[in-house]
This record gives C-alpha cells, structure tokens and sequence, in this order.
C-alpha cells in the first residue's frame, strides 16, 4: 500500500546456489534478487545479469543515499559501479564468539567477584578454574567430569574462540603482504596453549568427532564446565539447565556465560572474539530483466527508509507497536508471540518474515530496528556484550580476496584449506608440545606444496585493488 507495489516471492527450493546458476544461464530472471555475497553475485555482476543503480539512487533514492552513506562506496564493483544493496549492513558492535562457563560453578570456585562485572580473565585465571573444577568434580552423577568440551562440527567457532584471545585478525599482514593467519607467530602459541590443555586433560578427549547433538547432550548433563562458541549456539543445553536447576531462584547462574579470556602479552582491546562484515550477508539486485527499473528503486529507497525499516522489522503502528514519548514502543502480545513461536508469528504477522534493505543499530530514537533480535536480550546476552562487544571488529576488508571461482588457483585454495583442517585436531591432540611443534612445521611444509605463496600473492593483489576502490 505504501509503494503501490506487489510482489511474487519465489523461494528456491534445494540449493539456492545451483538455482541461482541455472536461472542465469537460461536468462530467466525476476524483477528484484536476493543472493548472497560472493561467487555468484559476482557472477551475475560479470555477465551483465544485473542492472547499475548509481544513477537511478542519485535520481530517486534519496533515503538510500541518506542510510548507506559509504557503504556505497564499498559495496562498488571493480568497474567502479554498484550493482546491490548490502543486506544487514554496518558495523555493529556486538559480541560472537567467547569462552563460556557455568557461572553457578564459577562461584564455587571463587571467582564470583568477575562473574557478572565485565572483567576480562587472563590465561592463568581461565586454567586454574578449569583445573579447580577437576579438581573439585572429577566425577558428576557417576560419571567423569570435563572440563571443557568442544564442537568439533563447528571448527569455525572453535578457532574463532582461541584466535579471538591471542588477537589473531583474519591475515597476518607484514612488510605490505597478506599472509595466512597460520603464519601468524601468535598462531603456533596458540596451538601450544591448546595442546598443554588437551595433555593436561582439561578438553575432552572426543572434542574433535563431538557432532553438535552429542555436543549439546554433554554441554546439558550438568558434566562440563566450560566451551568456546559463540554464545547463541548454547540455547537448548541453557534451557534445560535452567529447567533442572535445584534452586528455581538460582536458574539464571545455572547456564553458560561468555567470557573474554586475555592471551599473555596480548592487548585486551585488540582481542578479536568479535568478526563482523559491515557489508552484510547479502545483497538485492534489480535484474536486466525489470521493465520498470524505477518502480523497483523507489521501492527499495522506500525499504531502506527509517520508516520502512520499522515497518519490517516492527510491524504497522498501532496494531503492533506504538510511539510513545518520542520511542518506538513495542506491544507487549508481539514480544510474546515471538517467545512462543518466532516461525509462526513471523508468518502470521509478516514481522521479519521478509529483511531486505536492513540496516544494523538502532534508528534515530535509540530504539534497534531489529525488535526481535535487539530490543530484549536475555542474561546471557546481555553479559555477552558487557563482556565481549568491544572485541568487533570490521571484517569487510578482508573477506573474499581468495581467487575468483573457475579459476585453477581455486583448487589451490581448496588444497590449502584441507591442509589446515586435516592438522589443525593433530597439533591440539599432540602428545608433547615438540610434537604439536614438529606437526606445525610439516604442516607449513604441505602448505608450501599446496600452492600457499600463490594464492597469498591474490590475497595481497585484491587487498590493495580493494583498498584502492574503496578510496
């Protein structure tokens, strides 16, 4: 009604990706796409499937130009032109990845006092509670405690975590060059702390084969006292933690809590828990198939507007929420409509249902456009940024400079990232710290055979092409 436009929304249906490659070698295109940043984007930009949009923001995209501001600038193609809007877009500082605890455990081992302030713990703090909780619970409900378990279906969240407190970025740039992080000096001292971990029994003997069930099943048993993952991840084991706690007053102590842990010699403000692409996830397009190329951005500058990103993420004034003193204030039945039934009232109520155009914070009265993933957190969130949201930190720079896909050096990369992964479990399960150093250098040596050097010299070309455009 706003716009006067209607839409036909077609949803892929098994891998969006292959759809996505099918549709434009057959040129049977919609009007508006949505596709995620990457590969195939670049692949529709390259031939020519997607129509420019600089000149149609100048002339009728007003509230475009008013919320993106540079972003526009970054999300430009090699040509200098943007063919997108950035989806989810702007830095925002909050929190990903963190060492997470039992806090009711925490303060029966005396570190009540840094449960709940904000205080980052150094490495020595971290190992003597892992130490102490063996220590004091070898065994829970008959069967052998851990000290700290892993998901080893989710290395990503593991070495997030264990970079994160050394303040490994997602490069090692020297001497002008980006090189893989692996070559890092920071990176061996994390193997090694990881090791000494393992060798001392304070990680799980089966974190590398945990599947996420088996992971969360252990994570719940009221067994373990510590993970590294990114906090939202632990929803089902801290519900049902809650749910088993003795104490119903005492529930909230009973699940998980982030925590941001301190490397030696590392900067607790240049720790790096926090990866988060200012450019987004995705990006919508308006094809070269668009008759009515106008009409499609005067909606789109109409959905990136301070009112049409209400309107999404919110919901119709009066009906859902109300402004009140000058705030948006939400009605307290959709809060609890999306407790209930997230899925099912986002399709009841069209709230969220569709995110296009969304831009990340809070909008001009302080209130976050993202009502259902902002406007409340629960405990455990809520100590996640006190703890850990100053460790974000802009990845745009870095993401993507690999090679272009169909290229042969992507094969390389392919070679490379099989590398790291297949000796990654090797060297934290190594049985002495020369041995985790030996298995590192064989590692490195492979790397070499794999084509690294190549690949890094992309790495660094893209890097200063990226920086160029983006002057």
């Amino acid at each position: 009604k706003k716009t006067g436009v209607s839409l036909e929304i077609q949803q892929p249906t098994g891998n969006p990706a292959e759809k996505l490659n099918l549709m434009l070698a057959s040129n049977d295109l919609p009007d508006l796409m949505s596709i995620a940043r990457g590969d195939v984007l670049d692949k529709y930009i390259v031939a020519g499937a997607l129509v420019p949009l600089d000149d149609l923001i100048e002339k009728y995209g007003p509230n475009i130009k008013k919320m993106y501001g540079d972003m526009l600038n970054k999300t430009r193609h090699t040509d200098g032109k943007n063919y997108y809007l950035a989806n989810w877009y702007g830095l925002e500082q909050y929190p990903v990845f963190g060492f997470l605890m039992r806090m009711d455990v925490m303060k029966e081992l005396g570190a009540g006092a840094k449960a709940d302030n904000g205080e980052p713990f150094t490495t020595e703090e971290f190992v003597d509670l892992l130490r102490k909780f063996k220590e004091k619970y070898p065994n829970v409900n008959g069967k052998p405690s851990t000290a700290m378990t892993l998901n080893g279906e989710n290395m990503g969240a593991i070495t997030g975590t264990f970079k994160g407190m050394f303040g490994i970025m997602p490069f090692y740039e020297t001497d002008g060059q980006l090189k893989s992080d692996v070559k890092d000096p920071k990176y061996l001292d994390m193997i090694k702390f990881m090791n000494a971990l393992y060798r001392e029994g304070l990680i799980d003997t089966e974190w590398a084969t945990n599947k996420t069930q088996q992971y969360e099943q252990k994570l719940s048993s009221g067994a373990v006292f510590a993970t590294a993952d990114a906090f939202w991840n632990l929803g089902k084991p801290n519900t049902i933690l809650k749910e088993a706690a003795a104490d119903p007053s005492k529930a909230e102590e009973s699940q998980f809590y982030p925590y941001k842990v301190v490397a030696p010699g590392v900067d607790p403000a240049k720790t790096t828990y926090g990866p988060k692409n200012s450019l987004g996830w995705d990006g919508i397009a308006i094809s070269k198939s668009n008759k009515d190329p106008v009409s499609a951005i005067k909606f789109l500058d109409y959905l990136a507007s301070e009112e049409g990103q209400y309107l999404l993420m919110w919901g119709v004034e009066g009906t859902h929420w109300d402004m009140k003193d000058g705030k948006h204030v939400p009605r307290p039945e959709v809060l609890e409509g999306f407790k209930k039934d997230w899925a099912g009232y986002s399709t009841d109520t069209g709230i969220r249902k569709w995110t296009w155009a969304i831009k990340n914070g809070p909008g001009e009265d302080g209130t976050p456009y993202d009502l259902i993933g902002r406007y409340e957190t629960d405990a455990v969130a809520k100590l996640a940024i006190k703890n850990l949201a100053d460790t974000s930190f802009d990845t745009a720079l870095y993401d993507n400079l690999g090679p272009s896909g169909g290229t042969p050096e992507v094969i390389k990369q392919q070679k490379v990232n099989e590398t790291v992964s297949k000796y990654f479990p090797r060297m934290v399960m190594a049985p002495s710290e020369a041995e985790a150093a030996s298995l590192y250098d064989k590692m490195m040596k492979e790397l070499e055979t794999a084509g690294l050097s190549a690949i890094e010299k992309i790495y660094t070309d893209n890097y200063n092409k990226r920086k160029e455009l983006w002057k």
